[in-house]
């Protein structure tokens, strides 16, 4: 009876983990084709990590175990810059990766960051499940890999330590941590604030030593990495919506048969669907779990909200320029 209990139990864990097709696998006695890595820079019960699994799981379900995809969560393979250059070399096979660490590498994704671009996560969507989106996907040709689909990663907003930002001039001299981004750098600068380029997980700690007074990010980022804790003041901008995308090293793309690399497609797009009903729900409950702890969430009046889109608006003239065309596709898709 113990060992039934106790074989049950392994069972069930090997499900949640998504290693059903690894059972599969062993039923029949043959190994796996192909052993592939997975970086995800976010913790396990993060919704990107859990698409990672779920696109895991189904992989090795719909290829009766002959790809096993191992996910490597928490920064494990290093950070999200170390990550893209392993990537284009094969040292890592998949990854999600937020375009704000592409988009020095492919300018033109600058596009789909640019601040206040979207009027709503509707609008977003409604560009990245259309032919732009598409247009976008294909814009990864030359760097090495091959982008698969997209990720949510919602709307990202300004949170401090030092004081409630609800004017313009609340800005001013605070130490603002960003990705290591040329456009996020100016965009931070020209709203009157010193951009700290900085790791991810390193933001706690600086707030609690004072290198930064505000960061910026979504609310699960706020929440699961404890930064409410240390920055008690969250301002709802969302001054960008910045989509992410599950990438496939091009060094392992070719080692696939066509079919294979069908599947591995497939797969991306349903994992995505499934990774972008996981963020909704978890935005709502990092949101509810960050107000309960007490925290100081400010909703910008549409007077301030407009102020702080004609501050930026350098940003568009410096990283769009060539892409004026496309800006204006995207913006009049969200008046459709």
């Amino acid at each position: 009876m113990k060992k039934r209990l106790i074989a049950a139990a392994a069972a069930a864990i090997c499900v949640l983990c998504g290693c059903a097709g690894a059972s599969e696998a062993k039923k029949t006695g043959e190994e796996p084709e192909f052993v592939l890595t997975y970086a995800e820079n976010q913790p396990e019960d993060y919704p990107t990590t859990q698409g990672a699994y779920r696109f895991a799981q189904l992989v090795e379900e719909r290829t009766d175990g002959k790809i096993k995809i191992q996910v490597k969560a928490g920064g494990e393979l290093g950070v999200e810059q170390s990550i893209v250059e392993q990537l284009q070399f094969g040292g890592v096979d998949f990854s999600r990766v937020s375009l704000s660490s592409l988009a020095d590498r492919i300018p033109r994704l600058n596009v789909l960051q640019m601040p206040y671009l979207y009027n709503s996560s509707g609008h977003m969507w409604k560009v990245l499940e259309g032919e732009i989106g598409d247009e976008f996907l294909n814009a990864f040709e030359g760097s090495n890999m091959i982008a698969l689909s997209w990720y949510d990663a919602g709307a990202r907003n300004f949170y401090s330590s030092e004081r409630p930002i609800r004017r313009l001039e609340d800005m001013k001299g605070l130490k603002i941590r960003i990705q290591d981004s040329a456009m996020m750098k100016q965009m931070v600068e020209l709203l009157g604030a010193e951009p700290v380029p900085l790791e991810y997980n390193e933001v706690y700690s600086a707030f609690q030593t004072g290198r930064i007074d505000a960061a910026e990010n979504n609310w699960p980022s706020y929440e699961s990495m404890n930064h409410y804790e240390v920055a008690e003041y969250f301002t709802v901008d969302e001054h960008t919506r910045v989509p992410e995308v599950q990438l496939i090293s091009q060094v392992t793309w070719e080692k696939l048969s066509p079919e294979y690399r069908q599947i591995i497609q497939e797969c991306a797009r349903e994992s995505a669907r499934y990774e972008r009903r996981l963020w909704q729900e978890r935005s709502e409950r990092s949101e509810e779990k960050v107000r309960q702890a007490g925290c100081t969430v400010i909703e910008l009046s549409p007077e301030e909200m407009k102020r702080f889109r004609e501050a930026v608006t350098p940003v568009y003239n410096e990283f769009c320029k060539e892409n004026v065309d496309m800006i204006d596709r995207i913006v009049a898709a969200g008046r459709e």
